[in-house]
């Protein structure tokens, strides 16, 4: 038996009511006003499909690092790097060791479901575990209805042969090259094509034959399905496929386009995610992945699905919320208008990839140094043991600092130097477990950081070398989510 062992999600905290579209671009486009209710999720300016994958995985590998994990998915079609493998990178955030496989699946929307289904397949020959993550950041033009429909987030799922939460059952796909959308090799925003006909001749027709093909498969009826998790942005279209499908219209899960939008490649699992947070025992889960033809995916939630609830799951992220109504900002953060960053901004951000390799654990993985002597934590690590009562020489072994908790002792906003969201926050941060370190905050709102603040680490974009197109990551301090 192979499954799912544990799940996590991650939603961006911005929010951006679709309103404040309508109201920047109602003027020009009118049929904006159709799509008005509820809001999208959107990316703070340090986060990518990378970063949103690492958080996934960190909530769903909560806290623990299974040893036997071996092999890396991710799943993008925004992913930072072409040709740089990014479920390396994921790899090395995590801190998950280096002998293992690693794959990046893209170039369609249903890379993640279809992703799944042969990870699933490997990790029942392999045994062991399997990490598969995705992330979605999609960017769209403004005025355009995608601008209304996407949302960005990620989740993530930890496979294997025990301990199972959701057995996979099996599955059906249909591969056509029915192109409802798509993006050229040099093209920065997608271009879709007419909604009724996409609806008619695509979901209508394709998704059924997938949807048999799984039921013939597992030899599940269609009304056993308790949950049929299908994205779309057409209104109502889960429901009608599901009613021709012959499963229970009730089963019809919530896309949670009204609270977040649609996450692309990563909405699935998103969805599924969202469901295994609320499904029970024994209920069959039907999971939909669209694009260039369909996968229909079947689990079945165990009595073992209970023991997920300290996750934060979609549901955490999606609570932890703020309102962004600065329209602008979203164009700023998602480099749809040129700005000014003024003279401070022009320093050259190459990055020297020697260095980088050479320091890959520290940077990327966040490792620091615990004296084997005295016990001393400190970041960087080094040679020599900062206690200055101690001051032993090669006696440091590596220690994870990313799942330390940090409290801020001290902080700064400061307006003069350049960020892309000022006033940039930064301070003194002292871990839990020992160790300090200067860092730079996300996520905060001015006048809402405050010494003795709790604070968490996450993995962010520290710049952008936008001249070389190379991202350059480390890790800041952010406020706590709490879980659902």
């Amino acid at each position: 038996m192979v499954g799912i062992t544990a799940y996590g999600g991650y939603v961006p905290r911005r929010r951006l009511p679709r309103s404040v579209i309508v109201e920047a671009n109602g003027w020009f486009n009118s049929a904006l006003k159709g799509y008005s209710k509820g809001e999208r999720s959107m990316c703070n300016w340090d986060e990518d499909a990378l970063t949103m994958a690492v958080e996934a995985s960190r909530d769903c590998l909560d806290q623990s690092r299974p040893d036997d994990i071996k092999a890396i998915y991710l799943a993008s079609t925004t992913l930072p790097f072409t040709d740089r493998q990014n479920s390396g990178i994921l790899g090395t955030a995590l801190n998950l060791g280096q002998n293992m496989m690693t794959m990046d699946i893209t170039s369609s929307q249903r890379a993640a479901t279809s992703g799944l289904i042969n990870a699933l397949n490997v990790a029942k020959g392999m045994g062991g575990s399997a990490l598969f993550a995705t992330g979605e950041h999609r960017r769209s033009q403004t005025a355009n209805n995608n601008e209304m429909m996407y949302g960005d987030g990620g989740a993530a799922l930890l496979l294997g042969n025990d301990e199972i939460v959701a057995e996979y059952i099996g599955a059906g796909q249909i591969a056509v090259d029915f192109v409802d959308h798509y993006r050229g090799q040099n093209a920065d925003f997608d271009y879709n094509w007419e909604e009724r006909w996409i609806r008619d001749e695509g979901f209508m027709k394709i998704v059924p034959d997938a949807v048999q093909a799984a039921l013939d498969n597992t030899g599940i009826s269609a009304d056993e399905v308790d949950h049929f998790v299908m994205p779309g942005t057409i209104r109502n279209i889960a429901a009608m496929v599901g009613k021709r499908c012959g499963i229970n219209t009730e089963a019809a899960r919530d896309n949670l386009h009204g609270v977040m939008g649609e996450a692309g490649t990563s909405h699935s699992l998103v969805m599924l995610v969202d469901c295994l947070q609320e499904a029970k025992p024994g209920q069959v889960i039907m999971v939909i992945g669209w694009g260039q033809g369909c996968d229909a995916l079947v689990f079945r939630a165990t009595d073992k699905l209970p023991t997920m609830a300290n996750r934060k799951g979609i549901k955490g992220h999606l609570a932890h919320r703020k309102e962004e109504t600065n329209y602008n900002k979203f164009l700023a953060f998602n480099g749809l208008v040129q700005q000014d960053g003024g003279l401070r901004s022009e320093t050259d951000k190459q990055t020297a990839l020697t260095t980088l390799y050479r320091n890959k654990e520290m940077v990327i993985g966040f490792v620091g140094g615990k004296c084997e002597q005295c016990g001393t934590v400190q970041f960087p690590k080094s040679r020599i043991c900062v206690n200055p009562n101690c001051g032993a020489i090669n006696t440091q072994e590596n220690h994870k600092m990313a799942e330390t908790s940090a409290t801020i002792q001290s902080w700064t906003a400061d307006n003069l130097t350049y960020a892309p969201d000022p006033p940039h926050h930064f301070g003194m941060v002292n871990f839990s477990e020992g160790g300090r370190m200067m860092a730079d905050f996300t996520d905060v709102d001015e006048g809402g950081v405050a010494v003795g603040d709790e604070f968490r680490m996450v993995f962010r974009i520290k710049a952008a070398d936008e001249k070389r197109g190379f991202n350059k990551y480390f890790w800041k301090a952010a406020p706590k989510v709490q879980a659902s």
